[in-house]
């Protein structure tokens, strides 16, 4: 079944360096006053599934058999096939979703879509009713519509809570992260600067010999030797 809008602009996600510095610092998250909630969430098929129930069965006993012919009535019986898919197809594992992650928009927001979009469709039946139908079967399907269109309400509420829960906590761990990185900043501006390391002393270099000049000739050392006379 189409989705004719959202009921929500969008879901709330948090960041990961925002968990994982809470996580690091618990202390610090409930120094904020960040208190965890102990009440059970409300679970979306216990404000939803009386009012689908009484959808399904009104849709199933509908006998358009007693309609006034035409496109009308052809076209309710569309709508009809599509509600009952929906309500036994469809909807069934989304609520299971959402009613074991009650708290998650994530989760939620899929089940608040597709119970608007079964909304609508219903209103179209509504209306064709109005035009073909016995004035018993408008009467019960007005019922259903009405039941359907409080539970909506109550749901969209429950939508609104939710989100506000993810803002307020996404909030909570932004000020957790900031709070920390200011006080880590502090730390390391008063910390005194590391000592230098003492410079290692060179080696001393051993003096290098020169080499003895050579003789200049003319010089006494630079004369050969006399021959001595044979004996």
């Amino acid at each position: 079944m189409q989705i004719s809008h959202a009921v929500v602009a969008a879901g709330l996600s948090l960041s990961s360096c925002f968990v994982c510095s809470a996580q690091s610092a618990p202390a610090a998250a409930t120094a904020s006053g960040a208190v965890p909630s102990t009440a059970p969430a409300v679970v979306p098929s216990a404000l939803l599934q009386p009012s689908l129930d009484t959808v399904l069965q009104t849709v199933s006993a509908v006998k358009l058999e007693k309609w006034k012919r035409g496109t009308v009535r052809d076209e309710t019986g569309e709508h009809i096939t599509a509600i009952e898919h929906d309500l036994q197809g469809t909807l069934p594992p989304l609520l299971q979703t959402a009613d074991a992650n009650a708290g998650t928009l994530s989760k939620v927001l899929p089940v608040s879509r597709n119970t608007e979009a079964l909304y609508d469709v219903l209103v179209s039946v509504v209306e064709a009713a109005r035009v073909a139908a016995p004035a018993e079967q408008v009467t019960q399907l007005e019922q259903a519509l009405s039941g359907l269109g409080t539970a909506l309400r109550s749901l969209d509420d429950r939508v609104q809570e939710i989100a506000a829960a993810e803002e307020a906590q996404t909030s909570d761990l932004r000020k957790t992260v900031q709070t920390l990185t200011a006080a880590k900043l502090a730390a390391a501006a008063a910390a005194p600067p590391p000592a230098k390391p003492c410079p290692t002393p060179a080696p001393a270099r051993k003096p290098k010999k020169k080499p003895p000049a050579a003789p200049t000739p003319g010089s006494p050392a630079a004369a050969p030797a006399a021959a001595k006379p044979a004996s």
